[in-house]
């Protein structure tokens, strides 16, 4: 980075909160911290903020937050009606280089040239980008028409281009869920949605909306073997996978497509802060607490760079969250308390927050690794929550009340548990 700076225009700024991303999180943490009286920038690297939200045209968004069901750009207008309403700064077409985490500096580049902006605390809100088809590692060529769901999902309904006429989705998350159902009624022949688990991926609401309602098989236990085709894709070879997902010999079948749409799972951005935070091993976001504090205290974090979120509505709760606190910690009213530290018990995928704050009462959302039926979640020994079932794709959400954490308030540690039957 010295080297890119030598000769190059250097501006300088200084902020209370200097918030990194500006999709649904970001924004709602800009928004909540400029309503706290902190100076706000926030950064973005697109034209304009609202993430991923412009291409996602289909409804479901904004139940919870503004009680009405709005389609991905017009909960994306609400939100970002919402910052500007405040007189939070926003630099789009800026990309981050890198955090200074001694200095608090965060350098950007933008048309003006290179940006150092000088923090009092900052949000990472950065997201999740697509787990790409290469890491898969499926033998067979690389010819055109392999896509990951969410840039089928741009090229559809952003630029109005099919990416084949015959498809097949691999991984039922809800992006592909989303997507067989879109290509669908753009006339795309779509062969079936492959899932290699026992179960699908996405929400039960896409399945049934998506699949079900237009009678797109869903093959479940399945997965994509081998890839044929020179220049554009061709076939691609499916077989039946065991329970560690080994493709069992005999059970090939060649199916000739031209499209192969790929939806299989999101990893966190957490690049510009791998070098001095410790990332959850699971599933590679920053632990945070009751706050939404990572164990830098000046750096927040919230959104799917923290975890994957079901729903975008409480991707802006977490962004509200991080913004409401980031801006105490900058004008020096966050006191710094010793956690409960939260332990993973049984049947407990990931959970966010990774620790809890004594005095502050919050949401604890966490994931089952497989479908669980009459559960019940205990946090220290206490049960604090109950429901009929728990699937991988839905997030529970357990409110954390005042008095649990005061039957906490000796503890060092608690073990989350959920208990079937």
């Amino acid at each position: 980075m010295d080297s890119f700076r030598e000769g190059a225009n250097v501006n300088h700024k200084n902020a209370d909160v200097v918030v990194i991303g500006g999709g649904a999180a970001g924004v709602a943490a800009g928004a909540a911290a400029a309503k706290e009286g902190a100076r706000t920038v926030l950064i973005e690297r697109e034209n304009a903020p609202g993430g991923v939200l412009d291409q996602c045209i289909h409804p479901g968004f904004g139940l919870h937050r503004y009680k009405e069901e709005l389609t991905g750009p017009e909960f994306a207008h609400r939100l970002i009606a919402e910052i500007h309403e405040t007189d939070a700064e926003i630099l789009s077409s800026h990309y981050v280089l890198g955090i200074d985490p001694i200095k608090r500096v965060v350098s950007t580049v933008g048309p003006d040239g290179i940006v150092e902006t000088h923090a009092k605390s900052v949000i990472l809100a950065t997201g999740a980008r697509e787990r790409p088809f290469s890491a898969l590692m499926i033998p067979g060529p690389r010819p055109a028409g392999i896509f990951a769901a969410g840039l089928a999902q741009k090229f559809v309904n952003i630029h109005g281009v099919l990416p084949g006429r015959r498809a097949i989705v691999l991984g039922s998350g809800d992006i592909g869920l989303i997507m067989a159902r879109r290509l669908h009624l753009e006339g795309v022949e779509v062969v079936a949605v492959v899932e290699m688990k026992a179960f699908p991926g996405g929400l039960m609401r896409n399945v049934v909306q998506c699949l079900e309602d237009f009678g797109i098989p869903l093959f479940l236990r399945r997965t994509v073997v081998a890839i044929h085709g020179e220049d554009r894709l061709e076939g691609v070879t499916l077989a039946d996978v065991d329970e560690a997902g080994r493709p069992i010999r005999g059970t090939e079948e060649r199916i000739d497509v031209d499209t192969l749409v790929v939806s299989v799972g999101l990893i966190p951005e957490t690049e510009l802060i791998s070098s001095f935070v410790e990332l959850e091993p699971i599933n590679g976001g920053p632990p945070v607490n009751s706050r939404m504090q990572t164990p830098a205290p000046w750096l927040f974090a919230a959104g799917n760079n923290v975890a994957v979120f079901d729903l975008v509505d409480w991707v802006a709760v977490a962004g509200e969250r991080a913004g409401r606190f980031a801006a105490q910690y900058a004008r020096g009213d966050l006191t710094a308390r010793v956690p409960i530290r939260l332990i993973r018990g049984e049947n407990v995928l990931h959970m966010v927050p990774s620790s809890l704050d004594r005095e502050t009462i919050t949401t604890l959302f966490l994931r089952v690794p497989r479908p669980l039926l009459n559960v019940e979640v205990v946090i220290g020994g206490v049960s604090c929550h109950r429901q009929l079932g728990a699937r991988p794709s839905e997030m529970i959400e357990i409110p954390i009340s005042a008095k649990l954490l005061s039957g906490l308030s000796q503890a060092s540690e608690a073990r989350v548990e959920v208990r079937e039957g």
